[in-house]
């Protein structure tokens, strides 16, 4: 991404900092977003963080329970392509 002259903003009493709209919108940064703030030797980093908290597998493991006989990836994958091929046909007119 290119850089321009520095934008500068302004530190208010309640140590609050307007971005510039340039910068919010070149980041997508909509209202409500939360950011991480990270010192670093050469100043202040600011980065979006997920609204959602970090998991790991076993913990959202079987929140998608299966109830049958095991089945292999093929037949998962065969049933995949029917499951597209119908919604496929369901909405051609």
């Amino acid at each position: 991404m290119a850089r321009g002259a520095p934008e500068t903003t302004i530190v208010s009493t309640k140590g609050q900092v307007i971005l510039p709209k340039a910068v919010r919108d070149r980041r997508r940064w909509e209202p409500g977003t939360r950011l991480v703030v990270e010192e670093t030797p050469d100043g202040v980093l600011l980065k979006s963080t997920s609204p959602f908290p970090r998991t790991r597998p076993e913990d959202v493991c079987g929140c998608l329970r299966y109830e049958g006989p095991p089945i292999t990836i093929e037949e998962m994958n065969a049933g995949i392509a029917e499951e597209v091929k119908r919604r496929h046909a369901r909405n051609r007119y």
